[in-house]
């Protein structure tokens, strides 16, 4: 799933003999994942921002975009206190977090999830699905306790947030369009904090380079990946989604025991 490119980052330079690349090139590819997100929900994300400073001024505290965007805000809290605290952990090559055993049972354990989700949030006959004007202060906290999980390769950010907005009865593109939206502070932190610390490392100029032009591509695909989900969603289930992570995860862990995997 896009977002979800943290897993393939890691397991694909494994399988073809290459040195981990670390969560720094991963944090900092993120990158590319925001600029298709401001792309694809930036004038949804001004607009939200906007109705919810002119509430603020006017001190109605009750306003639904108030409520949403400060939710969006306090649920960001969670992935980066985490992040903050796992971060030597995170960073390391060889960190256990980022073994390819851990990155399989994730993609399973959150293939189960989301199948969960799907059955039990989505399927329940004369449900109403929620809709953009249905989110609320306790979705934001909710979805970014969730998106916090994301710090695991294999969880996948966008996996784990759309999983808890299936999981509260949200309609699946609405899911689809709050997971992106709330990822966004996310995404830019993580990215930024990453691109300081490869400018501090002295990264040269053809490293800026090949770095500019994988964001260039990966942006170009984050785009696709997302406008082809939000439209997939629209009229299908995610059971597409749970049976290609459970069958990922099968494979890990099958590589993993058989040392395919480096």
């Amino acid at each position: 799933m896009a977002h979800g490119n943290s897993a393939h980052l890691r397991v694909i330079p494994s399988l073809l003999g290459w040195p981990d690349p670390g969560s720094a090139f991963s944090a900092a590819m993120q990158l590319a994942s925001l600029l298709a997100v401001i792309s694809f929900l930036g004038g949804d994300a001004l607009r939200i921002a906007g109705r919810a400073a002119d509430a603020a001024r006017r001190g109605d505290w009750q306003d639904h975009s108030f409520r949403v965007t400060a939710g969006i805000v306090l649920g960001t809290l969670p992935i980066a206190i985490a992040g903050l605290a796992l971060k030597r952990t995170l960073e390391g090559c060889g960190s256990p977090l980022r073994n390819i055993a851990v990155i399989g049972w994730a993609c399973v354990v959150m293939g189960a999830l989301l199948a969960l989700a799907e059955r039990y949030g989505q399927s329940h006959s004369g449900r109403t699905r929620r809709r953009e004007a249905d989110l609320t202060f306790g979705d934001g906290i909710a979805v970014g306790i969730a998106q916090a999980f994301a710090l695991v390769p294999g969880v996948s950010r966008s996996g784990s947030t759309l999983t808890a907005a299936l999981a509260l009865g949200m309609e699946r593109a609405t899911a689809a369009w709050f997971s992106f939206l709330l990822g966004l502070p996310a995404i830019a932190l993580a990215g930024l904090v990453e691109l300081l610390s490869l400018r501090k490392a002295g990264l040269h100029a053809h490293g800026w380079a090949l770095l500019a032009l994988g964001l260039a591509s990966g942006s170009a695909a984050s785009y696709l990946a997302l406008w082809g989900l939000v439209r997939y969603l629209k009229e299908h289930t995610s059971w597409v989604f749970v049976w290609y992570r459970i069958v990922l995860g099968i494979v890990l862990l099958w590589g993993a025991a058989r040392g395919v995997f480096r």
